[in-house]
C-alpha cells in the first residue's frame, strides 16, 4: 500500500460558512451550485488568457456539445443538465450531507480537495479563497433568489487536514499566512485499516455513484475505479491503469485477487441502492452488504473513499463509509 500513498498529492480543506441572514435555502445538490458560482467568480477575476480554460469548463453547463453534422446528442433524462467534469483544475467539492434550510448563525460545512498537479496551496490562496471572499459580497440583485447562500454568509473558518486532524488556516475570518500545507500531510498517521480488529460488512454510499452503470457494484468494480482514479497522480502525459497496477508487488496483487474472489454478497441483503436524488449527479445511492469484506481490501477501499471514484467526482460523487 505504501507505494500507492507515496504517489498521491492531495490537500484537503474543511470550510465553514456561517449564515448571517434569517434564511438560506441550499439547492438539492449544493456542490453543483458551489462549483458553478465559484468557478464563474474565478473566471471573472482572471485575465482573458488565464480565464479561457475556466470559461470553457463553465460552457459545459450549456448542455451537450454538438456531434457530427452539427446535431447535438439527445439530452439526458435528468434536468438540469450536469456536465461530467467541471473546473480546469482537479478538485472535489464535497458538501457534507445535511439539511437544506439554514437560519441566522448556523454553519454550512463542506470540503474542498485539490488533487494531483492541482494539489498546490497557492491555487487555493490565489483562486479559491478570493472567490469565496467575493461571494460574501454578492447582492440579492445578482442572484435569482434572495434565499440563496451567496451574499448571506461569512467565512468563519478554513481548516487543512493533517491525517485525522484539522489544523486552522482561517479563523474568524483571519488567514494564518504562516500555515503552508503540503500535498503529503493528508496521509500522516493514517493506518488504512491496519490494526482494526472488527470485520466490515457494509459499504454505505454517502454520495451518489456511477460505476460502470452497476446498481450494486462488485468490489472488483470499486477497486478498478480506484486504479483508474490513481492515474491522475502518476507522471507522464497519459498514464494508464496498467502503470498503477505496476506499483503493487506481484505477491500483493495475487492476494488482492484471491480476496476479491472470496467476497460474497450477503445472503439476505438490505434493499439495493436506489436512484440518486433529483438534480444530483451520479446514478445510485444506498447500502450494499457482504458476508464479510476481506480485510486485505480494506486499505484500498478506505483510499477509494478519500479520493472518490467513478464519474462526476468533482461534485463529491463516489465516496462511502465502511461499516
Amino acid at each position: 500500500m505504501s507505494p500507492f500513498i507515496s504517489q498521491i498529492s492531495l490537500i484537503r480543506y474543511l470550510i465553514v460558512w456561517r449564515v448571517n441572514s434569517s434564511l438560506v435555502l441550499l439547492p438539492r445538490c449544493p456542490a453543483t451550485d458551489f462549483s458553478r458560482r465559484l468557478g464563474t467568480i474565478v473566471a471573472d477575476r482572471l485575465p482573458t488568457a488565464m480565464a479561457r480554460p475556466w470559461r470553457k469548463a463553465l460552457a459545459a453547463w450549456d448542455g451537450p456539445a454538438e456531434g457530427p453534422g452539427g446535431v447535438a446528442p439527445k439530452p439526458p433524462p435528468r434536468v438540469p443538465w450536469i456536465p461530467q467534469t467541471d473546473w480546469p483544475i482537479e478538485a472535489v467539492l464535497l458538501v457534507y450531507p445535511g439539511k437544506r434550510t439554514y437560519g441566522q448563525g448556523e454553519a454550512i460545512v463542506w470540503e474542498l480537495k485539490l488533487l494531483g498537479a492541482s494539489a498546490d496551496h497557492s491555487l487555493f490562496l490565489e483562486f479559491i479563497l478570493p472567490a469565496m471572499e467575493d461571494a460574501v459580497l454578492i447582492s440579492d440583485a445578482q442572484t435569482s433568489s434572495a434565499k440563496q447562500v451567496w451574499g448571506h454568509f461569512d467565512i468563519q473558518a478554513v481548516y487543512v487536514a493533517r491525517g485525522l486532524r484539522w489544523e486552522p488556516l482561517v479563523k474568524d475570518g483571519r488567514l494564518d499566512i504562516g500555515c503552508r500545507p503540503d500535498a503529503t500531510q493528508w496521509a500522516e498517521g493514517l493506518t488504512f485499516g491496519e490494526g482494526v480488529d472488527r470485520p466490515f460488512r457494509r459499504i454505505r454510499w454517502i454520495t451518489p455513484f456511477d460505476l460502470e452503470g452497476q446498481r450494486i457494484p462488485r468490489l472488483q468494480t470499486i477497486l478498478n475505479a480506484l486504479i483508474a482514479r490513481m492515474t491522475i497522480f502518476l507522471p507522464g502525459k497519459r498514464p494508464s491503469p496498467d502503470d498503477v497496477w505496476a506499483l503493487i508487488e506481484p505477491a500483493e496483487r495475487e492476494v488482492l485477487q484471491l480476496a476479491l474472489q472470496s467476497a460474497c454478497p450477503r445472503v439476505k441483503p438490505p434493499p439495493p441502492p436506489s436512484a440518486a436524488p433529483k438534480e444530483w449527479p451520479g446514478r445510485w445511492i444506498g447500502v450494499q452488504a457482504f458476508e464479510i469484506i476481506p480485510p486485505q481490501l480494506i486499505p484500498y477501499l478506505e483510499l477509494a473513499s478519500i479520493l472518490h471514484v467513478g464519474k462526476q467526482t468533482h461534485f463529491g460523487c463516489g465516496t462511502f463509509s465502511l461499516e
